[in-house]
């Protein structure tokens, strides 16, 4: 009989966590489901060939808004200046206008046919459920660990073998001191590759389309901070204890020097390459 009660017990108990692990997960999933329904009922638009592009280009944009409006406003306050990481330049309107023709020509001559041609090879179908959120910040980790690797092989290649930086890299170097219009400053054939890490990472993982949304955002976010020329107080670098994460000073330095810092956001490639 105590042995009865034993495995009754045992076997409650079980059931018990089985059911919280159910109940985390569903909990899990509502927290996303009201944004993802949301989505959903705007699948017709966002299923076609014109979304990628759109997003793509509005997200970029107005992440670099605000570092356009502290560009503008730190040749005027002072008390800003210091937050600059190279205090002594600043980029013109004749600098950013250029960066901004390339981009709107990348997206429509360039990105806008290859978004056509995956809309019509592979369309998108949209599951019922949303992810669940650990899941969600799990995948988002590995795939921007896996482009930060891609970029690093890419970047370094690309800095090692001279034809290969004066063909398709030189021009995104053309600014020793970057700032955010500069992010997308590149050759067709570096936007492209680049952006066939972004897009293949979250496919090989098998992520939810809600999950690779947000890994692009923070793709693209993490790109234009790199980039921005500021280090502020909440920037990434600061928020990632350990020094694992370099950010806007680690990027910049790269395009001062141009013989160091390769990887795009983490610092354990360029540590572990002595880089």
């Amino acid at each position: 009989a105590a042995a009865s009660d034993s495995i009754s017990m045992n076997g409650s108990v079980q059931s018990r966590v089985l059911l919280s692990d159910r109940m985390d997960k569903q909990l899990d999933q509502v927290t996303l489901q009201p944004f993802w329904d949301f989505v959903k009922s705007k699948e017709p638009f966002i299923t076609s060939p014109y979304f990628p592009v759109l997003f793509s280009f509005t997200a970029y944009m107005t992440f670099c808004l605000p570092y356009i409006a502290l560009d503008c406003l730190s040749t005027k306050v002072p008390a800003l200046r210091k937050y600059k990481i190279q205090p002594m330049v600043y980029p013109t309107l004749g600098m950013m206008i250029p960066c901004m023709i390339q981009c709107v020509y990348h997206h429509v001559v360039f990105i806008f046919p290859v978004t056509i041609a995956h809309w019509y090879w592979r369309p998108v179908e949209f599951p019922v459920m949303a992810p669940e959120l650990p899941k969600v910040l799990l995948d988002v980790s590995v795939c921007l660990l896996l482009f930060d690797f891609q970029y690093f092989l890419w970047h370094l290649l690309h800095h090692k073998v001279p034809w290969l930086y004066k063909t398709f890299h030189k021009v995104h170097h053309k600014h020793v001191s970057t700032f955010a219009l500069s992010t997308q400053y590149s050759s067709v054939w570096e936007l492209l590759s680049l952006g066939f890490f972004a897009a293949i990472n979250p496919k090989l993982l098998k992520c939810h389309p809600l999950t690779e949304t947000i890994f692009f955002l923070v793709n693209i976010w993490l790109s234009v901070e790199d980039h921005s020329g500021y280090e502020l107080p909440w920037s990434t670098n600061r928020l990632v204890p350990f020094g694992l994460y370099g950010g806007a000073p680690h990027h910049d330095l790269h395009h001062l020097k141009f013989k160091c810092n390769y990887a795009p956001y983490f610092t354990h490639w360029d540590r572990l390459f002595g880089t």
